[in-house]
């Protein structure tokens, strides 16, 4: 492989502090690793849920592969996330807090070729907080402008 798939989720960082990550793997079909190898994938609007004590990701929109046939998947279906008991005993406990939900923030091909989902406990942001972190990567920026120079 000699480039890498990296979808990311500019949203994430915007809309939420995210407070620590995680690195799931992803149930797939085949014709969705085909699809995502392929870079034809959105996080814009996904998010995680639990349903009983799995964790699932909705609303992450895959298109279909275009050589697919009749076998071609649905483009938003819920996809199970792998993490072990201990990682969805804790996140479960910690998104039943008020104010904490799980974020997906990007979608890789690691090493092996697998599909992995990056997700993270985060918090929501006030405009407030949008604002200051909106000046402060513009100050950093204008930083890194002067060090060009």
């Amino acid at each position: 492989m000699s480039e890498r798939i990296k979808i990311k989720n500019k949203k994430a960082s915007h809309e939420y502090f995210l407070i620590e990550r995680f690195v799931a793997g992803i149930q797939l079909t085949g014709t969705e690793i085909k699809s995502i190898r392929a870079g034809k994938a959105t996080l814009a609007d996904s998010y995680c849920a639990f349903t009983e004590m799995e964790l699932f990701v909705k609303n992450m929109h895959i298109s279909e592969y275009k050589m697919g046939s009749y076998n071609n998947h649905e483009p938003k279906r819920d996809r199970k996330l792998l993490l072990t008991k201990r990682e969805l005993k804790k996140l479960s406990g910690k998104v039943k807090e008020k104010g904490f939900t799980l974020v997906p923030v990007s979608l890789f091909i690691n090493d092996k070729g697998l599909a992995k989902l990056e997700i993270a406990l985060a918090k929501g942001k006030h405009t407030y907080d949008k604002r200051e972190s909106l000046k402060q990567k513009d100050s950093q920026r204008e930083i890194e402008r002067s060090r060009d120079f």
